[in-house]
């Protein structure tokens, strides 16, 4: 797998502030704010024909953008309902499949939820997914990193052990980490220098520097509850000390993409840049 050069900062989608929204004019948007990455949201479906992938590619490749995808909300590998679940391996592969053709680096999905599994069999149960995923993906010609990511709803299988658990040890598999549903997740208290570095720390002593080399990271504001994630906000409107966020990150020379997943995109993406160039 290509390793990225550096840290590239980007929106989830297509920016606020693009004229005649389309991926296209998404990417020449990205380019003219000064930013380098955009993160294709394929939530409500895979929908885009080869002949696009291939412009997008082609757009993304001149103009330095770094490409990921966000696979669809409708995932939920952790069904009792057989064809729920073949249906999510099935969004994941085509989400994977699509993004490759596009040009994208990692594609990125929500795993699902506990339901009545313990921890560790809702580990087990994903890992075999995700290792099933990657196998029909490599015998196809696919090379793309999938990462399920950590998620910030208690209800919600991902904790930061629970993901690292079921990526460890497997090729084309790392974490997608979400600063903002690690604090949310833990309800405020993961929330300084210290505990934002811990998180790197146990990543790398986990899974290598290599994942802290080639790190896909989504950051936005965000607001939770007694059930953890609530909703995301703007960084300027939450909690969140995402200036220690970034300053962790920095410190750690950590190396490939943060997804701004604020309501206003472009603007946290650019307040994150900033942020990381003056530290």
């Amino acid at each position: 797998m290509d390793v990225v050069n550096g840290l590239f900062f980007g929106t989830a989608g297509i920016p606020n502030s693009t004229p005649k929204p389309s991926t296209l004019n998404g990417l020449r948007r990205i380019h003219e704010l000064g930013l380098n990455a955009m993160e294709i949201e394929f939530v409500r479906g895979v929908r885009m024909s080869v002949n696009a992938a291939s412009e997008v590619r082609e757009t993304a490749r001149n103009l330095g953008i770094l490409l990921t995808v966000h696979a669809p909300y409708y995932i939920n590998l952790l069904s009792t309902d057989g064809s729920k679940v073949e249906a999510s391996i099935k969004r994941i592969v085509d989400s994977a499949k699509t993004g490759y053709l596009a040009g994208a680096w990692s594609v990125v999905f929500h795993p699902g939820y506990y339901g009545g599994f313990t921890s560790r069999e809702c580990i087990e149960r994903v890992r075999n997914h995700v290792k099933g995923i990657i196998k029909q993906l490599v015998d196809d010609g696919v090379k793309i990193w999938i990462r399920p990511e950590i998620m910030g709803g208690l209800a919600e299988f991902g904790s930061v052990e629970e993901i690292v658990s079921v990526v460890e040890g497997i090729d084309y598999a790392l974490p997608c980490v979400d600063f903002a549903h690690i604090y949310a997740r833990s309800k405020g208290r993961v929330n300084n220098y210290e505990e934002f570095s811990k998180i790197l720390e146990y990543v790398e002593k986990r899974l290598g520097s290599y994942a802290i080399k080639n790190s896909h990271i989504h950051l936005s504001g965000i607001e939770y509850g007694d059930r953890g994630e609530v909703r995301h906000l703007n960084l300027v409107e939450s909690k969140i000390n995402y200036k220690e966020v970034i300053k962790a990150i920095k410190d750690y020379n950590v190396s490939g993409v943060i997804i701004s997943e604020s309501p206003n995109l472009e603007d946290d993406a650019l307040l994150m840049l900033y942020t990381y160039r003056g530290f």
